[in-house]
């Protein structure tokens, strides 16, 4: 993807599945730090992952999931 402006370009698929973590996180009554302690990442990488920034790789995929307690089908779709 390329730029606009200087600025990055979204991902859309990204801006998605950090919107559904970010929601899932704000269910589980988490707080940005706590879910990133769980992942093993830093707030601030976080933070660029739920504003749909920067990309999970696999195994933060499965981090996520772990530490959210969800399906994997719960980050890339609204529905199973």
């Amino acid at each position: 993807m390329g730029s606009v402006h200087g600025f990055p370009a979204v991902d859309p698929a990204d801006l998605a599945i950090g919107a559904r973590i970010r929601r899932w996180r704000d269910k589980r009554g988490m707080d940005q730090d706590q879910l990133a302690a769980l992942m093993k990442l830093s707030s601030a990488e976080l933070r660029l992952i739920e504003a749909g920034r920067r990309h999970l790789n696999s195994a933060e995929v499965d981090a996520t999931t772990r530490a959210l307690r969800l399906p994997i089908w719960a980050l890339m779709a609204d529905q199973p």
